[in-house]
């Protein structure tokens, strides 16, 4: 496997030497990773990415490996860079970045330690996809997604209509707090106009930046009408309740009190977290 700086076409400099001065099996696992993407664009955008990254880490928290990273880290990252508090590995420190910025960072920083998770390069448990401040399991089962879904639609009788539709969209697609904060109108596609209640269809982007597509439950449509109204076009759909972009504690609180509402016990309801629902969702059964 070749060194980042053998791999054609990747610049600026200061980015590459910034990884290949990485340990050897943290080079070698990003160089992997780098090679795997499938274009030479996507390449370059992903280097730039975890480089700036690192520079964050490592000013964070010195002495972190970039392998030891945690989900917890990876939330922080984001979220400084939603509201303009990076200082390191931006062009513009203190200049907060557009959702979908952030949602394609996400994405290429949740795909480098899902690819460092596939090959072993990481044990589950000790990255991105297993964060240390997190229960280590939660089976979620048919009733319990039942009940928060009718804690969905408790939360949107109760004015909450975005942290309802939210809580659906996780439920249902599984997508991160990145995607569902990038989502905009121009994501929402009617199929049947001749219907009086067409089929709604919602793209997002994965964690390898493909393209997918879900049905939106027709429970939620009326909720999705509610907040398209009132959204200009390229706004986010989703934002909070100060008009802020989307957060992994505003989502976190917005599930556990879908589920307290719903009536999952307390304790139970306590362990939702969007990644944890994230991760169980393509698994569980609807």
């Amino acid at each position: 496997m070749p060194g980042i700086g053998q791999i054609a076409g990747l610049r600026p400099r200061a980015d590459v030497e910034l990884l290949d001065a990485l340990d050897h099996h943290t080079r070698r696992t990003v160089a992997a990773w780098l090679q795997d993407r499938p274009s030479a664009a996507t390449r370059q955008a992903c280097l730039q990415t975890l480089a700036a990254f690192l520079r964050w880490l490592q000013a964070a928290e010195p002495g972190l490996g970039l392998l030891a990273a945690t989900g917890a880290h990876l939330d922080a990252y984001c979220e400084q860079a939603r509201i303009g508090a990076l200082t390191v590995g931006v062009r513009n420190p203190g200049r907060a970045l557009s959702g979908a910025t952030v949602a394609r960072k996400h994405r290429a920083l949740s795909s480098f330690y899902g690819f460092a998770w596939s090959i072993g390069a990481i044990r589950q448990g000790d990255g991105v996809a297993k964060p240390a401040h997190e229960p280590q399991s939660l089976a979620i089962t048919r009733e319990e997604r039942r009940s928060l879904r009718h804690g969905a639609c408790l939360l949107a009788a109760d004015g909450r209509v975005a942290e309802a539709v939210a809580v659906a969209l996780i439920e249902a697609t599984g997508a991160g707090v990145a995607t569902l904060a990038g989502l905009t109108s121009e994501d929402l596609h009617a199929v049947g106009h001749g219907s009086n209640d067409p089929l709604v269809l919602v793209t997002m982007r994965d964690d390898r930046g493909d393209v997918v597509t879900f049905p939106v439950p027709t429970w939620v449509h009326p909720w999705l009408r509610v907040l398209s109204s009132t959204r200009a076009a390229g706004d986010p759909l989703i934002k909070q309740g100060d008009g802020q972009p989307v957060s992994v504690g505003w989502l976190t609180t917005a599930l556990r009190d879908a589920g307290s509402a719903g009536g999952i016990p307390a304790p139970r309801a306590e362990l939702l977290h969007p990644r944890k629902l994230r991760a169980v969702t393509a698994a569980a059964p609807a």
